[in-house]
């Protein structure tokens, strides 16, 4: 049987940084083999690994390009 444990937080509240950190820690390898991962990432920067996500990941990392997206645009406010 698999748990899953769920994020309390809802997308739209999540910090950019912990996302963008989470898009390597499961995407590294694969949708993010050709970018390097940065200790204090901006919103920008966080930008460019979703659109990474976008092209080179599954569906969800499609789904977690978007929430990064939107920490980043609130980020940006």
């Amino acid at each position: 049987m698999i748990y899953t444990v769920m994020n309390m937080e809802s997308p739209d509240t999540q910090d950019y940084r912990a996302l963008y950190r989470r898009a390597f820690a499961e995407y590294g390898v694969h949708a993010l083999w050709n970018k390097r991962m940065l200790d204090d990432p901006t919103p920008e920067a966080a930008l460019v690994i979703a659109r990474s996500l976008r092209i080179e990941g599954d569906r969800n990392a499609r789904v977690l390009a978007e929430q990064i997206e939107r920490a980043c645009h609130a980020a940006l406010r």
